[in-house]
């Protein structure tokens, strides 16, 4: 039986780009690196330590060269805030690229973007 999710890996073009958005515009921290010393390099990030589930950042063109059969688009992810407004508003002045405030029947709802135009979603969950 599956009982959490445990990491989601995003293949990005630039690791070390993606990494200083997630940490220094989105707020998350570096949880561990890795190297193998034959091109396999990831980074995990969570949003807080001891979080449940994490992004494992992975190298695009080096996974397809390793796993050309593997699907490397981004998936979409919903995301949690209990401060939605205080969240937009700090995005907005980190210059993240982020969508209309937008009332759902689920409620409130921004998009966002990283740095490669991924897009991302958070709704407001108290």
């Amino acid at each position: 039986m599956i009982n959490k999710i445990g990491q989601i890996m995003l293949y990005i073009n630039d690791q070390d780009q993606a990494v200083r958005f997630w940490t220094e515009k989105v707020g998350f921290i570096v949880v561990s690196e890795e190297n193998n010393g034959q091109g396999m390099r990831w980074i995990e990030i969570a949003p807080a330590q001891g979080a449940q589930t994490t992004f494992v950042i992975h190298n695009k063109q080096f996974i397809a060269q390793m796993q050309p059969e593997l699907n490397l688009n981004t998936p979409s992810i919903l995301f949690y805030s209990d401060d939605l407004d205080g969240l937009y508003q700090a995005f907005k002045e980190k210059g993240i690229t982020v969508g209309d405030l937008v009332e759902m029947p689920t409620g409130r709802v921004f998009n966002f973007a990283d740095d490669e135009n991924n897009y991302f979603a958070v709704v407001e969950k108290k």
